[in-house]
């Protein structure tokens, strides 16, 4: 078992389980464990996880298990049990090598969005098995005390875009202002919630996240009004592998407005490119300004947690090289 040295939810230094303040957050309160009982690496424990599995009605090709907190452990929920965490173990497809690194990836992803660029995310963290291996936990934001208080929806279902015809990369299609204007459409005061989605395309882009898709981005439904969802699932996913796009839609940003000449000549987005989907979608210049601004320069904050992420050094070393690759296309202006 690997000695931890940092909190393995803010990934502050000086501790050896979570911090008070993880505590506060992720766990309301209770002093909990960050050891687990399952080992997700077992023959064994996978099969009696996946029986876990099959119980949730959470989209999505990585595995995901339901869990709740008891007697200040992390354990799979029962069936008919009310899950309050979501546990995201390395994907069991042996054929991704670094797949192992995934949970410490996503981890180290969300915290950056979070603490460095405020972006509204799903409360989150590490967890390992006896054996050391990190997974992934994250807290579900539609259950509270216990109780699921409201109802989310992913953009997939409310563009309706499904599967017909076959096509299992249905959630791959369309572009980012599809999502802007059902934003518009469903939240009456939608102009700082269209900021917040945004900044949150703005990240993707800079944090290659190239898998962020129509199901992850969400409204969730609360007594009839609707909000976008906090930021979930974010991974820089070249790391790990290359896609044809630097985005996770096939439209790109939108359908409608011209792309820059960096675009056209090199295949990536800039800063302009994103200026002119701002507009397309309804922010004010100075407040798409501002966000992009944040995006120019890579804070040391964000140094900071890759180097105190769980991730191993060759890992962190690609992270580093791919954000500092993204940002250079990002501020290209010729």
């Amino acid at each position: 078992m690997k000695t931890i040295e940092v909190c393995p939810s803010t990934l502050m230094p000086g501790f050896t389980g979570y911090s008070p303040r993880a505590v506060k957050t992720l766990f309301d309160g209770v002093a909990v464990s960050p050891i687990i009982d399952i080992d997700f690496e077992s023959e064994l424990d996978q099969r009696q996880a996946m029986e876990n599995m099959n119980n949730m009605s959470i989209s999505g090709a990585q595995e995901k298990f339901s869990a709740v907190i008891d007697n200040g452990k992390i354990r799979l929920s029962h069936e008919g049990e009310q899950a309050t965490y979501i546990l995201k173990p390395a994907p069991f497809n042996l054929s991704l090598s670094t797949r192992k690194q995934i949970p410490a990836n996503e981890h180290l992803t969300m915290q950056i969005a979070a603490q460095v660029y405020g972006i509204c995310t799903a409360l989150n963290g590490l967890c390992f098995s006896s054996t050391g291996q990190p997974v992934y936990i994250t807290k579900r934001f539609d259950v509270t005390g216990g109780v699921k208080e409201c109802s989310q929806e992913d953009f997939a279902a409310i563009l309706m875009m499904t599967e017909e015809g076959g096509d299992s990369n249905f959630k791959y299609n369309g572009n980012y202002a599809q999502i802007a204007d059902a934003i518009r459409t469903f939240i009456p005061a939608w102009m700082p919630q269209m900021e917040q989605f945004f900044r949150m395309v703005v990240f993707d882009y800079l944090f290659a996240n190239e898998d962020a898709h129509m199901k992850n981005f969400s409204l969730v439904n609360r007594d009839g009004e609707y909000f976008l969802a906090p930021a979930y699932d974010l991974i820089n996913t070249c790391i790990h592998i290359q896609s044809e796009s630097d985005l996770g839609l096939k439209g790109g940003l939108s359908s409608d407005i011209e792309a820059s000449e960096v675009f056209d000549r090199t295949g990536h987005l800039c800063r302009l490119d994103f200026e002119r989907f701002a507009e397309r979608i309804g922010l004010p210049k100075k407040r798409s300004d501002m966000v992009l601004d944040m995006f120019m320069v890579i804070p040391q904050e964000t140094y900071a947690l890759i180097d105190y992420s769980f991730l191993n050094n060759k890992m962190k070393r690609s992270y580093k090289r791919v954000i500092e690759e993204r940002r250079i296309r990002f501020i290209r202006t010729k």
